[in-house]
C-alpha cells in the first residue's frame, strides 16, 4: 500500500452531484451488499502527543497508529501510516482480534518493526465514520468519499454532519483524472487535512493548532 494522496473538503450535499458526474468512469466497491461502509478507528499517541505534534509543526517524515473496524466485514487491523517527504503515503497493517484499550505484545512488535522505533502509546482519540470508495474502471485509481464524522474521547464528543472529505488515492498525483477535473469545475481545490488532527484539535484545548486555525476556519464557512 504504496500511493499518493490528494484530499479535497467540501459540503455534504454536494457530494450526489459529484457521484452522478462520475457515474460511467468509476465502479462502486461494495461488500455483503453494502455500498455505503462504515468504519470506526481508534487512534494511539505518545504521552506528549508526538504524532499530532509532528503533523502539526510540519515533520515530513511522520507517523500515525491506529486500529480500524471494517464494519461490514466485521475485520479489524493495526495499521501503521508512514508519509515521508516525496508526499507518499504507505500503510502497513495485520489483523487483529478487536481494539486494545492496551497494546499486546503482538501489536507492540508489529509497530516496533513497521517504524524502526519504540514508542510508548496508549488509545488518545476515537473516530467513526462513512465511506463510500471508487475504483475507476480504467486507470490505477481509487477515491474515498468519507462523510458523518465524528470525533469522540472520553471527555468530549464532536460531529461533522455537514461536511464531506474527498481522497484520491493514486501511484502518482494525476490531475487529468475524472474524479480530480469533476472537482476542478466546481472550484473545489486540494486540502491538506487529517481526520486525526481534526479530531484532535476538536476535542483537546491544551495542544496548539496555529497551523490548522485557517484550515478550522474553512471548515466552519463550508458546514455553516
Amino acid at each position: 500500500m504504496n500511493r499518493s494522496d490528494t484530499k479535497f473538503i467540501l459540503p455534504k450535499n454536494q457530494v450526489l452531484g459529484i457521484l452522478s458526474s462520475l457515474s460511467d468512469k468509476y465502479r462502486v466497491l461494495e461488500v455483503n451488499q453494502n455500498r455505503l461502509m462504515t468504519y470506526n478507528s481508534l487512534y494511539y499517541d505518545t504521552p506528549e502527543h508526538a504524532f499530532y505534534q509532528w503533523h502539526h509543526n510540519g515533520k515530513v517524515n511522520r507517523i500515525k497508529v491506529r486500529i480500524r473496524n471494517y464494519v461490514e466485514s466485521n475485520l479489524h487491523f493495526l495499521e501503521v501510516k508512514r508519509k515521508n517527504g516525496k508526499g507518499m503515503t504507505k500503510k502497513s497493517r495485520i489483523g487483529i482480534k478487536g481494539f486494545e484499550e492496551k497494546l499486546t505484545e503482538r501489536s507492540k512488535n508489529f509497530i516496533e518493526e513497521t517504524t524502526n522505533q519504540t514508542f510508548q502509546l496508549s488509545p488518545i482519540l476515537e473516530n467513526k465514520f462513512n465511506r463510500i470508495t471508487l475504483v475507476s474502471k480504467t486507470h490505477k485509481e481509487r477515491a474515498t468519499i468519507d462523510f458523518n464524522l465524528n470525533f469522540l474521547n472520553e471527555y468530549k464528543e464532536k460531529t461533522y454532519d455537514r461536511l464531506a472529505i474527498i481522497e484520491i488515492k493514486q501511484e502518482g498525483v494525476n490531475r487529468n483524472s475524472p474524479i480530480y477535473q469533476a472537482l476542478k469545475i466546481r472550484h473545489i481545490l486540494p486540502s491538506r487535512i487529517s481526520k486525526y488532527c481534526l479530531g484532535m484539535i476538536s476535542l483537546y484545548n491544551d495542544i496548539k493548532y496555529n497551523t490548522f486555525k485557517e484550515k478550522l476556519l474553512q471548515i466552519q464557512k463550508l458546514t455553516a
